[in-house]
């Protein structure tokens, strides 16, 4: 690389910074407390923003350049604390950015998508999750990362108000596939994106969800990705979604203006091999903005 070209380097990290007016606002929900799967998903906002510095705002092949400024909000405090006292805090967190076009919590485990969800308020909101599991286990035993969607229900949000879209097979139970169906959760599976394409059937979901709400919330768990290309969560299985549908799906929720919140979850560094998990992660973040830019 040439001196001119390197000190025209302009990187994605540039454009996060204290920008209190900016229209995006990210937040760092580091919860690690109560997973079903434990391991290190609280390192998952530092990891996150030590990658954007590596990702140029100029993409070759739309030549889009991003420009969009980011509000950087910190993080939410939640060194062991548990889901349910963390349910406040992140709601609260949430809230505080709502104002704004698009909040983005990166987490974390999935336990706060929940808050997430409050903190745009249960009101004429919508979910849409890209996630291998239908997170519905009972919560009698308590608030973990495998419930926050039966937790929704449980908070009285309507189930016909979810879309649950790449589900893997053999890493759910009968039960919570008949749970959803009985909630009246629309339903698609890994074998759905592939015959149908990620990208269109979230883009079907995005505005079956608009006709019935006035704001969607996503949640990106991640492990929905197949496992070989991100390895980097400990419930990614084997013949999820090519990460190049994931990118693309990304893109068309970034785009969609009902979109008001996302969600980054289940992202554990501690399982990186090489830096993979982290560029993945990154790219995702390049996507929602990219998506989000052209909101105009």
């Amino acid at each position: 690389m040439e001196a001119s070209e390197a000190l025209g380097w302009r990187s994605v990290a540039d454009l996060i910074g204290d920008h209190p007016d900016a229209r995006v606002a990210l937040i760092g929900a580091p919860l690690n407390e109560r997973s079903l799967t434990p391991g290190r998903c609280d390192l998952g906002p530092k990891a996150l923003r030590a990658v954007l510095p590596r990702f140029s705002t100029y993409d070759v092949e739309t030549r889009l350049e991003l420009t969009t400024a980011v509000h950087d909000a910190g993080d939410v405090p939640l060194k062991a604390v548990s889901p349910a006292d963390a349910f406040a805090p992140v709601r609260d967190a949430v809230a505080g950015q709502a104002p704004r076009d698009l909040a983005v919590l990166i987490g974390g485990n999935n336990a706060v998508t929940r808050p997430g969800v409050h903190g745009l308020g249960l009101e004429r909101v919508g979910v849409l999750t890209l996630d291998a599991h239908f997170d519905l286990r009972d919560t009698d035993q308590g608030l973990t990362n495998g419930n926050p969607i039966q937790a929704l229900l449980d908070d009285g949000l309507d189930g016909r108000r979810i879309s649950q879209v790449g589900l893997a097979p053999f890493a759910n139970t009968r039960r919570a596939h008949e749970k959803a169906l009985a909630a009246g959760i629309s339903v698609h599976t890994v074998a759905d994106c592939r015959a149908r394409g990620l990208a269109v059937l979230v883009a079907e979901e995005l505005e079956r969800l608009s006709g019935l709400v006035d704001r969607i919330y996503v949640d990106f768990d991640i492990d929905v990705i197949d496992r070989s290309r991100w390895p980097a969560s400990p419930g990614a299985r084997p013949g999820g979604v090519p990460v190049h549908d994931f990118f693309a799906a990304t893109r068309v929720i970034g785009a969609h203006p009902k979109v008001r919140a996302v969600d980054l979850t289940e992202y554990d560094p501690s399982l990186e091999v090489g830096d993979l998990g982290a560029l993945t992660a990154g790219r995702w973040f390049c996507e929602l903005l990219a998506g989000f830019q052209s909101r105009g």
